[in-house]
């Protein structure tokens, strides 16, 4: 049985505010600091077009195709998803992608198996499901963007 509560609790107080620390690096030109390990996304809100910022980590880069997949471990609740999903990236207009529930398992095992001691303190902080291979994901998504290539541009 999974350990994943699908009414699993959002960080708040001191938490809340160390992960929204790389927001404020980013925001003062440091991203550079932070490496390849963290993705900035800035995207307009559905309902007031406002812009509005986020810092996911990456779960996975290719570096052949500049594709980064991140992982939205509240899955379509999650604001940005929502504000990607009604196409609301109008700042750096990637392209992107939602991964089918197969491959998003296959990349949270392949992150496990990479970073067990960061896994685990992802299971403690998000609602991840412990065992990815064998648990039920509940409501994780995982979402590729990969820069924009204009038509005829291979």
């Amino acid at each position: 049985m999974s350990r994943v509560a699908s009414g699993a609790r959002r960080p708040e107080g001191l938490l809340l505010h160390a992960m929204r620390a790389p927001s404020w690096v980013y925001r003062r030109n440091l991203g550079f600091l932070l490496g390849k390990r963290f993705l900035y996304l800035a995207h307009q809100g559905r309902l007031s077009g406002l812009r509005r910022e986020t810092v996911l980590q990456v779960a996975r880069l290719d570096h052949e195709t500049g594709e980064v997949v991140v992982i939205a471990a509240w899955g379509n609740r999650a604001d940005w998803v929502r504000n990607v999903r009604a196409g609301h990236l109008r700042f750096a207009e990637p392209d992107h992608r939602f991964l089918p529930a197969e491959e998003c398992r296959s990349l949270l095992v392949a992150y496990r198996e990479a970073r067990p001691f960061g896994w685990r303190l992802l299971t403690t902080v998000f609602p991840l499901p412990a065992d990815p291979k064998n648990d039920d994901l509940g409501l994780v998504r995982a979402v590729a963007f990969r820069p924009h290539m204009p038509p005829g541009i291979d």
